[in-house]
């Protein structure tokens, strides 16, 4: 477990940080970039909590420790010879998620428009962390061009976006108080 005794250590005062495995390397690294947007995604799914109670409230605290279980991920580089281990994204979380698509889906309205983010606070909140999750992805991504990147790891950041989306759908009373778009609707 880690143990933080110090907040501030200036080890970064010249644009460098650590990864988990000790290596040095900008704080505008592509996995850096990738891991801080993941830990933004978390910061928006806590504001989010803010206004979800019992089983929602539930499923968003699961998604933020898997969120840390990402950055965790994420912070250190794919070795064959690590020691120890690394913490990786597995199948199961990326599963548990599907299923809970699934589960809230089948109560959701059908759509037959696309969204604007809003009705609810707690919907809002839950778009808003749908867009970061979606960011988080395409910066996971371009780091899986670059490096090897744990295939479930990007699996994971997709599902949670789809999961963010139908959640905030049910804020909206399953569907009853979505926002639809309406194409053209100012000209």
């Amino acid at each position: 477990m880690v143990k933080l005794t110090r907040i501030y250590t200036r080890g970064g005062d010249e644009g460098q940080t650590s990864l988990g495995d000790g290596a040095r390397v900008a704080k505008h690294d592509p996995r850096v970039a990738a891991y801080g947007t993941v830990d933004e995604a978390n910061a928006t799914i806590g504001l989010a909590r803010l206004h979800a109670e019992g089983a929602l409230d539930a499923m968003l605290g699961r998604v933020q420790n898997d969120l840390f279980d990402l950055g965790a991920d994420l912070c250190r580089p794919e070795r064959e010879d690590a020691d120890p281990p690394p913490l990786r994204v597995s199948a199961a979380q990326v599963e548990r998620l599907e299923a809970e698509i699934d589960e809230v889906n089948a109560a959701l309205a059908p759509l037959d428009s696309f969204l604007l983010p809003g009705g609810t606070p707690t919907a809002a909140a839950l778009h808003l962390a749908r867009t970061v999750s979606r960011r988080a992805e395409r910066e996971i991504t371009a780091l899986a061009e670059a490096e090897t990147v744990n295939p479930e790891a990007v699996r994971y950041i997709n599902r949670l976006s789809d999961l963010l989306f139908v959640l905030a759908r049910h804020a909206n009373g399953d569907g009853a108080r979505d926002v639809l778009w309406v194409p053209g609707a100012n000209r």
